[in-house]
């Protein structure tokens, strides 16, 4: 009830909110704050240019935590929005050709995207357009799913949980000539991803989506959202997957595709995610990935 009453504001007051909910996140979590600062700090994306390099990366830091906080406050406008769709808040939208191009083809689309800008918006603007089939990973806190699930489901949305099932679920939409979104940058279950630089450090890479479109043929691309500013609204850009490279493995493809959206918009990148985790039974796979 409180997501739906939220959901009636102004997406700008709610950013407002996000603006006070960033920084108490970031002074109250040493957890949250040192693995912000970490990832941010070492990716190489906060240069000193004019300004010492201390006052930038801390102008950066905060930024980077306002940002997560509107990402959190503005949920509610894109799950529960006062009308049918919250697909009116994109405002614009860049490379669409490709899409079109790449579902002509008749095999499938495969979306990636990272964690950056108001990423839960896609779906909801995709499925203005055609059928879309989302994977998503259950929260830790069971009883929040079925909120996530009511505010992420639409009338041509179907959700794909991270499992052998949800597996099989994008296979078929996919067979359909139909489009599927992933979240690649999420770290994988054990045996499921593979050891791939990302921004100069070992990440367990999710490795899905290349079976995926080996199975299916089909086209893949990258996407990216980013939030406007004063609560504008969004926009979204489409981009080719990058050309393999001789010996390059289809993770560090992918990461590598990953670091040039991040690197046009780093401050809404969510810097704080556990990207560099080690999964359960892993350790010889990163141990052998850092010599």
């Amino acid at each position: 009830m409180i997501f739906k009453l939220l959901g009636m504001l102004p997406l700008r007051f709610l950013h407002q909110l996000g603006w006070i909910l960033g920084q108490l996140m970031f002074l109250t979590s040493t957890t949250y704050a040192k693995r912000l600062r970490d990832n941010y700090s070492n990716s190489g994306l906060i240069t000193d240019t004019e300004q010492s390099k201390k006052a930038i990366k801390s102008n950066a830091i905060k930024s980077n935590a306002i940002e997560g906080g509107k990402a959190l406050a503005e949920l509610p406008r894109i799950w529960f929005p006062p009308g049918n769709s919250p697909a009116f808040l994109m405002k614009k939208v860049h490379g669409w050709g490709l899409v079109e191009k790449g579902l002509a083809r008749g095999n499938g689309l495969i979306l990636l995207t990272p964690h950056i800008g108001c990423f839960e918006i896609i779906p909801h603007y995709l499925s203005t357009q055609f059928p879309f089939t989302a994977m998503y990973r259950p929260p830790k806190l069971r009883f929040l799913e079925p909120l996530m699930k009511c505010g992420r489901q639409g009338k041509r949305i179907q959700l794909a949980t991270t499992d052998v099932s949800g597996v099989r679920t994008l296979l078929k939409a996919l067979k359909r000539g139909e489009s599927i979104g992933v979240l690649p940058d999420q770290v994988p279950s054990t045996g499921d991803g593979e050891w791939a630089e990302f921004f100069k450090r070992p990440a367990y890479t999710m490795t899905m989506w290349s079976r995926l479109a080996e199975k299916s043929n089909a086209t893949v691309l990258l996407m990216a959202t980013k939030r406007l500013a004063k609560g504008a609204g969004f926009e979204l850009s489409f981009y080719d997957i990058p050309e393999r490279l001789d010996a390059e493995t289809q993770s560090r493809r992918l990461n590598r595709g990953l670091e040039s959206l991040i690197e046009k918009n780093p401050n809404q990148f969510l810097w704080s995610y556990n990207r560099y985790k080690t999964p359960a039974g892993s350790h010889k796979q990163k141990s052998a990935c850092t010599k």
